[in-house]
């Protein structure tokens, strides 16, 4: 088979693997939650509607509509319960990928799964819905939820508003702006300079421009170019009845001098996917976008989003739109201040993704803030959004006529799209499609933006637009492909933030920076060598690097993730690394042309900062892999007093919604590292405290086994923030959405106590299923206790603080509105370590904070980390002279009705791991408990195949892999080394003894399943030597070992590795504290 048509089919297998973490069935369905779903729906007249439910059916093959159907019915028979549903829009005269069906609830299981094996079916999926609020008119944020409810259509953010007026998360009052002039908010275009460009004669002329909104009036007198209008919706009208259609187009194209468009000779096509009501579904979109690509649309602007990037339909359906060619603006959300709250389709890597600032150049507090968190928790999130623009108070078209002002980034999303168009129209009509590309233009854009002083990237990505600048970029741009951002420098701060508040430092879990490959050559590009890190000088050689990359790149992005490490050697050096990252990328030639592949090396630039390695005592370790968000499961807020938002979905990380308690404990002084992998990942010599807060997963078997030795053998400190978990709650939560017509029940609490509880039970403490709220004060310290639980269990000889709550729960309720005593915090030496329990997350979490507890945390780590015991905590009158016990049946259960497994990564999952683990325990089990005094490294799977290579991203990965031996994995430990020629065993030579055995790839080590013939593989765990010389006859010297690293099984019948292992079977010893043993194959 043809290389390019090779990589043209791994790269549509790999869109499954882009990001994304899904359990996918062998029937080929993505059913969210089906289990639990009930359809019996009630109608406005109050009869009860038949108990159907519409479903997309995605095809293998692009075919008329008809012959989809005809192709089903042929294959389905006689069977009953489903029928075939017509979709009357402008896209049923082209080739479609897709059906609607509607199938009766009783017939649900046969037919979802008949229809699911068929040979030509993809696969089977809910239409879902999508609603918003375009225009409040409570000048208020409204998004999905509605005191506490969720209101109809898919999970949305909140879009523009009106009257200069923002509500914000973070406080129980509206900011309000002061309104600028009339004529000096209408003037953005002036703001970007676009009068230079409408002076050389560029006004966005043959250029087509698909807006997704509410459609648009066709003799509207603010716009000269409206070419066709089309309705996607179930309403029959073409009319935009809202205004935010308009207004969209105003900002993109308008010509009326009081709220002027960048490119009034745009070409607008109006596409009609939003109802009056503001409800569409998928398949309204994929319609639409089949036909914005079949009418070979230019530019596309879609103002909405959402956090849920797993509507596997919608977003495989931006990836095809952009492979054609079709430049995709959209609002990164309008979520902000907080963190973690991208929105989708804006978060792609393919979209340019467009957030908000104010006049005063200032990041608007309503703009969502990133970083991605499709890749957590093995990974690191992306840097998004890509630019930002002017989105406060301004001026587009109303419905009719005139101008209005509105705010937020589904504004600013236009006018991006207005400048695209003006750039657009700069290049020559028939070179165009030679040039532009969705990779290029983002590389225009953010080569060109501006950077802004005091935002860092995750809120302004490459800074401000600047339209003039990033003309002068196309003016002479020629294919290439480059990473985005291209500079990770430790002394810009807070650009650089989070990296620049803590430096490296051995012994640490591997810092990663994830960035992007933007491939201005070709919708298809590979990565032709693994990427090489070159120091600039010999201190560089104490940075290790890995690699993890997208081998095959498609559509036109992909994503580099660098992994750093200080060697060992560098425990004690203090200043800095420079060097470069490089990586080269190709493209075959054009179709239809012939010629050489363009090439291209992509360049990261570094500048680390690095200290020596801290002591024990200030060192955290931050738990993110037990932790579960949304999508794809219904995971509940954490405080049941917060309203407007039921989904826990902004990622719970240091540096999302937790990063304020980053930077504090930052100043503080402490270094907080981070595990995404299970807790036997980690050494627990190296840490003075394990935190763990707002955990939703289930615990391995090993990990409860390991942890309690590590807390009291190796004096380890646990601090532990738990969150309410009650099953009747959580019942009573369940709610009927009238639109997927489905049910949705959280999968379970605020935390998952049961399994805390689990982990916690070799220490004598558990947690009950109260749900407490209310002030309190220690010594004066005031707190907020917010939706927490109680500790029912605690040891002897603890510290167990108690306060009067009122219990919200359902029990709670029922016994009336009395406050109770309750405790909600212990303190106790175990061992040799020491434990901390709490019963709530949100004074820590910035998404939905009352009052911080910060000064209550430093504390508790000053006890688990140093054993320093504030009074504060530690008096008499809280001592337990003994045990506070609860019979095991009055514990917190877990759901029976939930198919947990679903969303968990311990339950049915394999234990490996990761790549945000230590390099030398890639794709091994990690360490076991404590022996002899010190963790012991466990056997494990292979770290990696060498020979195949295959593309995967380790920051989410869509099925749970038992291992990472799909990666593209590369590691710099030779490449780039300027003192190569000397052994470099990673600093291990001085070490009392093998306790981190470095891991490289590369080299002649061939994984069996890589081989044709597999008679000769060995399973055995040992140290394998990579590389030595051929018909060597004797042991080689210390010098000609280059690497070493754990391996499972080893097929090379012909090669040396396997004369290698022969000589190893016969006890070769190459230095007494390296290879302690070695055990033959």
């Amino acid at each position: 088979m043809n290389k390019d048509l090779y990589a043209f089919f791994l790269a549509l297998i790999s869109i499954y693997l882009f990001h994304l973490r899904l359990s996918v069935d062998e029937i080929k369905v993505i059913q969210p939650n089906s289990e639990n779903q009930n359809y019996n729906v009630t109608t406005n007249d109050g009869e009860e509607a038949t108990s159907k439910r519409n479903y997309i059916v995605r095809f293998l093959d692009y075919k008329k509509a008809d012959d989809h159907k005809v192709y089903l019915e042929e294959n389905l028979g006689l069977l009953k319960g489903w029928k075939w549903i017509e979709r009357r829009n402008p896209a049923s005269a082209f080739p479609t990928d897709f059906g609607l069906v509607s199938i009766e609830q009783s017939f649900y299981t046969s037919l979802i799964e008949r229809i699911g094996k068929l040979g030509f079916v993809k696969d089977v999926s809910a239409d879902l819905s999508y609603s918003r609020g375009l225009l409040s008119k409570d000048r208020r944020k409204r998004g999905s939820f509605d005191n506490g409810k969720k209101r109809p259509g898919k999970i949305f953010t909140s879009m523009s508003f009106s009257d200069g007026e923002y509500h914000s998360p973070l406080s129980n009052s509206s900011i309000s702006w002061q309104r600028k002039l009339m004529m000096e908010r209408s003037q953005v275009t002036s703001l970007f300079g676009a009068e230079t460009l409408w002076d050389k004669g560029y006004t966005g002329g043959k250029v087509k421009m698909a807006i997704f909104d509410t459609g648009i009036r066709a003799n509207h007198p603010h716009f000269r170019n409206i070419k066709e209008r089309t309705n996607w919706t179930n309403e029959d009208t073409l009319n935009d009845n809202l205004g935010h259609g308009t207004f969209v187009a105003g900002v993109i194209a308008g010509e009326d001098e009081e709220c002027l468009g960048f490119a009034p000779d745009t070409e607008i096509y109006a596409f009609r996917v939003f109802t009056d009501a503001q409800v569409s579904y998928t398949s309204w979109f994929l319609d639409a976008f089949n036909y914005a690509i079949a009418t070979k649309m230019d530019v596309l602007n879609l103002s909405i989003g959402g956090p849920d990037y797993l509507d596997l339909p919608f977003v495989e359906k931006v990836w095809e739109l952009t492979a054609n060619n079709v430049i995709m603006v959209s609002a990164i959300g309008n979520d902000g201040p907080l963190y973690g709250t991208l929105n989708n389709p804006a978060d792609q890597s393919d979209v340019i993704g467009v957030g908000g600032i104010d006049y005063s150049d200032h990041i608007a507090s309503f703009s969502s803030r990133g970083m991605s968190t499709w890749e957590i928790p093995h990974g690191y999130g992306r840097v998004k959004p890509d630019i930002v623009a002017y989105g406060r108070e301004i001026m587009g078209s109303k419905i009719s006529t005139g101008c209005k002002s509105l705010s937020g980034t589904s504004v600013a999303s236009p006018v991006v799209a207005g400048v695209v168009c003006l750039l657009v129209s700069v290049l020559p009509e028939n070179t165009r499609k030679d040039i532009l590309n969705p990779a290029s233009m983002k590389q225009a854009l953010v080569e060109g933006a501006a950077k802004l002083s005091g935002p860092n990237m995750y809120e302004q990505g490459a800074g401000r637009l600047d339209l003039l600048e990033s003309y002068e970029i196309l003016k002479s741009y020629q294919p290439r492909a480059s990473v985005f951002p291209n500079v990770l420098d430790y002394t810009d701060c807070p650009y650089s933030w989070p990296f620049c508040r803590q430096p490296l430092y051995a012994g640490a879990m591997p810092v990663i920076f994830n960035v992007t490959i933007l491939n201005g050559m070709g919708v298809i590009g590979y990565v032709e060598s693994p990427p090489s890190w070159h120091p600039s000088n010999d201190e560089g050689n104490l940075l290790s690097i890995h690699f993890t990359y997208s081998e095959v790149i498609w559509p036109w992005t992909g994503y580099l993730a660098v992994h750093m490490q200080i060697k060992e050697e560098g425990s004690q050096f203090s200043g800095m690394i420079e060097g470069n990252v490089t990586v080269k990328v190709y493209s075959p030639a054009p179709r239809g042309e012939k010629g050489p592949r363009r090439s291209s090396t992509c360049t990261l630039q570094l500048k680390i900062n690095v200290v020596p390695t801290p002591p024990r005592s200030k060192r955290i370790l931050w738990d993110q892999f037990h932790n579960i968000k949304y999508p794809p499961g219904y995971i509940p807020r954490d405080s049941l007093d917060v309203r407007n938002d039921i989904l826990d979905w902004h990622g719970d990380h240091l540096h999302t919604n937790f990063h304020i308690m980053f930077n504090m404990l930052r100043d503080a002084g402490y270094f907080v590292e981070t595990l995404g992998s299970p807790l036997t990942c980690f050494d627990a010599w190296q840490y003075g405290t394990l935190l763990m807060v707002d955990l939703e997963d289930e615990y391995f078997e090993e990990e409860i086994e390991k942890l309690k030795d590590d807390v009291t053998n190796t004096g380890l400190g646990l601090a532990v923030f738990a969150e309410w978990y009650n099953v009747e709650t959580m019942v009573k939560m369940r709610f009927f959405d009238d639109n997927t017509r489905s049910w949705w029940t959280p999968v379970t609490g605020g935390a998952n106590v049961p399994a805390l509880n689990d982990l916690l039970a070799p220490f004598g403490i558990a947690f009950g299923d109260k749900i407490l709220n209310g002030e309190f004060s220690i010594q004066g310290e005031q707190s907020r206790y917010a939706s927490g639980t109680d500790i029912v269990r605690f040891p002897q000889g603890g510290y167990l603080h108690s306060f009067p709550f009122l219990d919200s729960s359902e029990s709670g309720a029922a016994s009336g509105m009395m406050k109770e005593e309750s405790s909600i915090l212990g303190l106790a030496e175990v061992g040799s370590g020491r434990i901390s329990v709490y019963g709530d997350s949100n004074c820590l979490d910035s998404s939905h904070m009352v009052t911080n507890c910060y000064w209550l945390l430093k504390k508790i780590l000053d006890f688990t980390s140093a054993n320093i015991k504030d009074p504060v905590l530690f008096s008499n009158p809280v001592r337990r002279n003994q045990p506070l016990l609860k019979d095991d049946n009055q514990l917190p259960s877990r759901r029976t009705d939930v198919n947990f497994s679903t969303y968990s990564g311990v339950l049915g999952k394999n234990l490996i791991c990761q790549s945000d683990s230590r390099f030398e325990i890639w794709g091994t089990h990690g360490y076991s408990s404590q022996t002899i005094g010190k963790n012991r490294r466990l056997p494990g799977f292979p770290a990696a195949e060498f020979e195949r290579n295959l593309n995967m991203t380790l920051g989410g990965s869509i099925a749970e892999q038992a291992n990472i031996t799909n990666s593209s994995i590369s590691s710099s430990s030779k490449l780039g080394n300027k003192s190569s020629k000397t052994i470099d065993l990673l600093g291990l030579l001085n070490r009392d003894e093998v306790r981190r055995l470095p891991f490289s790839s590369g080299h002649a080590l061939v994984s069996c399943n890589s081989m044709a013939d597999t008679r000769s593989c060995f399973s055995f765990w040992s140290f394998a030597v990579f590389e030595l010389l051929e018909n060597k006859t004797e042991a080689p010297a210390k010098e000609e070992v280059k690497f070493w690293s754990f391996v499972k099984c080893i097929a090379c019948p012909k090669g040396r590795v396997f004369w290698g292992l022969r000589k190893l079977s016969s006890g070769w010893r190459f230095h007494n504290k390296l290879a302690a043993s070695i055990h033959p194959g």
